[in-house]
């Protein structure tokens, strides 16, 4: 399973929003420039998204908040689509169900990656 192991900040800049991938202690702003995009020069105008490309950079955001891949996430879509109810709801909420998201909400790690790891650790018994 591929992970994404490249800067975290160029991530953050690429949707200009904190997707809170660092941890919490400092604030996103002193690490890197939001409203720069990677590769571009602040100068540069922004151009209009359709509405296809506004729904590809919110799933992209949702995407790597949680940490998932393309091919995980489309299983997430599929499994939520074949339920009853509104689809993004359902999605959202297997979403939130994940046990690495659970500790990162409940506060017992500070990053999701952080919770990644406390979850996959066991206690000895």
């Amino acid at each position: 399973m591929a992970k994404y192991t490249g800067p975290k900040c160029k991530l953050s800049r690429r949707e200009g929003t904190d997707l809170f991938l660092k941890s919490g202690v400092k604030p996103l702003e002193s690490k890197c420039k939001l409203e720069v995009p990677p590769g571009g020069v602040k100068s540069e105008r922004k151009q209009r998204l359709s509405e296809y490309g506004l729904q590809l950079r919110e799933k992209q955001k949702l995407r790597r908040i949680v940490r998932r891949a393309e091919r995980q996430f489309r299983n997430y879509y599929q499994k939520a689509a074949g339920r009853p109810g509104a689809t993004g709801e359902t999605l959202l909420q297997f979403l939130e169900c994940r046990l690495d998201n659970v500790v990162y909400r409940m506060g017992f790690a500070a990053t999701r990656a952080e919770a990644r790891q406390l979850g996959a650790t066991r206690p000895f018994l």
